[in-house]
């Protein structure tokens, strides 16, 4: 079983892994969605902060919110998970995902699922928390400062 350690010092690591995994994912999907690939009419996180604030807002906006919320996932993964583990991640990741198809699309007015927009959205939506599970592990695991005692 993985277990951590948790020091003070591992607030910046936490803080870092967090931009970094917002940051890696928020720049492949603003490609694709730049690129015409991606089925979301906008990217979510922007069109959430659009909803909360009832406005029309720019992309640097809806990044911020995308920062905060990855960034706080990825913060209490880090440092309150007992258990970091590739599944946990991706368990983190999957559950993640339920809570945007089911809570952040119809608020948005997207619908459960996103299917006011259409069914691609469901796969579409699955993409970024794969992305964000793995890339989760992999930078808690693989960089400087993991305080764990046993590798998992």
């Amino acid at each position: 079983m993985t277990t951590s350690t948790l020091s003070p010092a591992s607030w910046p690591r936490a803080l870092g892994i967090g931009i970094a995994v917002s940051l890696i994912t928020a720049v492949i999907m603003t490609a694709l969605l730049r690129l015409g690939v991606s089925p979301f009419p906008q990217p979510p996180a922007l069109a959430f902060a659009e909803t909360l604030l009832a406005r029309q807002l720019p992309l640097p906006v809806g990044l911020l919110f995308h920062t905060l919320y990855v960034t706080f996932w990825s913060v209490v993964y880090t440092r309150y998970f007992p258990r970091r583990s590739l599944a946990t991640a991706l368990g983190l990741a999957a559950a993640l995902w339920v809570v945007i198809l089911v809570v952040f699309f119809p608020i948005v007015g997207w619908g459960l699922a996103g299917l006011q927009i259409g069914p691609p959205l469901i796969p579409a939506s699955a993409l970024p928390h794969l992305l964000f599970g793995l890339l989760l592990w992999g930078l808690d695991k693989y960089l400087p400062g993991n305080n764990r005692s046993s590798s998992g």
